[in-house]
């Protein structure tokens, strides 16, 4: 992926960088793989808001992605690279000999024309899916399941990818881009490879208006409020926010205050914490 910059013929452009979107092959998306998706704009079913920020947004219909890969040993073809809406990294659309058709997130490196496979005894190539304890140490891999046959939860945002570290027994252990390790069920499946589009963290938006296209409302901050509306508000004129340590709407810390759950099942499996 190449990133495209623009010359400053107005306040937008100043500092807009948009992709160049050199490897997408298609706009048109394999139909029998969308969805509507209704977008609930930070509401609950009573029509209050409760994730601010949310609302607006260009129409778009999901994709299906198949993040269980779980057609063992039946071989498809990559025919096309898209963009997908809904996510920053790029997906292709895979043709199985079997006649079905499923997309998968793009890794890098991955061309049109190339085959994949996943299962116990695939090949070590880039797009292949195995079992972690099937994975060489020092591999890069990405889409990882957390529990067996559930399907990749973790590290699949663009550009990411996690290296297996150690196996012990029944269990891999895994640096994920955070610098989080943490150790996962050997029988879990993970892609081989980086996922693409690998730019996509250098894009800079450039304009307000960019973010509202992305469905993203204003965010105001909470010392221009007024007390009824958030703890930092009220004061003459310019005023700090009146308290040791910042807080939420709803009065919670903010700003570096941990809340992970103490007693959370999994922090046996984190063998080192993210920073």
């Amino acid at each position: 992926m190449a990133i495209r910059l623009y010359k400053a013929y107005t306040p937008g452009t100043r500092n807009r960088t948009v992709s160049t979107f050199g490897e997408i092959t298609t706009n048109k998306p394999e139909k029998s793989l969308l969805v509507k998706k209704h977008s609930h704009k930070g509401r609950n079913n009573r029509g209050v808001i409760t994730v601010r920020h949310r609302g607006g947004g260009h129409k778009k219909k999901y994709r299906i992605i198949d993040f269980k890969r779980n057609k063992t040993n039946i071989e498809g073809t990559v025919t096309t690279i898209e963009y997908d809406p809904y996510r920053n990294a790029r997906i292709a659309l895979i043709n199985y000999i079997d006649g079905e058709k499923k997309y998968i997130l793009q890794p890098r490196s991955l061309k049109i024309g190339q085959k994949i496979i996943s299962g116990p005894n695939s090949p070590i190539e880039v797009g292949n899916s195995l079992p972690l304890d099937k994975i060489p140490l020092g591999t890069a891999v990405h889409n990882i399941e957390l529990k067996p046959k559930k399907g990749g939860q973790i590290v699949r945002a663009a550009g990411t990818y996690a290296q297996i570290v150690a196996k012990e027994g029944s269990f891999v252990t895994l640096k994920l881009p955070s610098s989080e390790v943490r150790i996962i069920n050997n029988k879990c499946y993970a892609t081989i490879g980086q996922v693409g589009n690998i730019d996509a963290n250098n894009i800079t938006i450039g304009k307000a208006g960019r973010n509202r296209w992305l469905g993203k409302r204003p965010s105001v901050r909470g010392v221009v409020m007024n007390p009824i509306d958030h703890p930092h508000g009220g004061g003459e004129g310019r005023s700090p926010i009146g308290r040791i340590h910042p807080v939420t709407p709803s009065g919670k810390p903010a700003l570096g205050h941990k809340t992970r759950k103490k007693k959370k099942y999994s922090n046996k499996y984190i063998l080192r914490r993210r920073k």
